[in-house]
């Protein structure tokens, strides 16, 4: 498999679109909104769309949850 080919999980990945970190997390972009204007998501605003960084994704988890699944 190449590069252009990998899955949107894979660990290799720095960061996601809103559409690969929703499908991450098992739940849908509009979802994915929410917890960013909660302040529940962080994603980097460095580029015009966000990106939800690899790490961010995990923190997420871990203080929601307590766990990595």
């Amino acid at each position: 498999m190449n590069k252009s080919e990998s899955s949107p999980r894979s660990a290799s990945r720095l960061g996601y679109t809103r559409e690969e970190a929703a499908e991450i997390l098992g739940q849908s972009p509009a979802t994915i909104d929410r917890l960013a204007r909660r302040g529940l998501l962080h994603p980097s605003r460095a580029t015009r769309r966000p990106i939800y960084p690899h790490w961010e994704l995990e923190r997420f988890l871990r203080e929601t949850t307590g766990r990595i699944d």
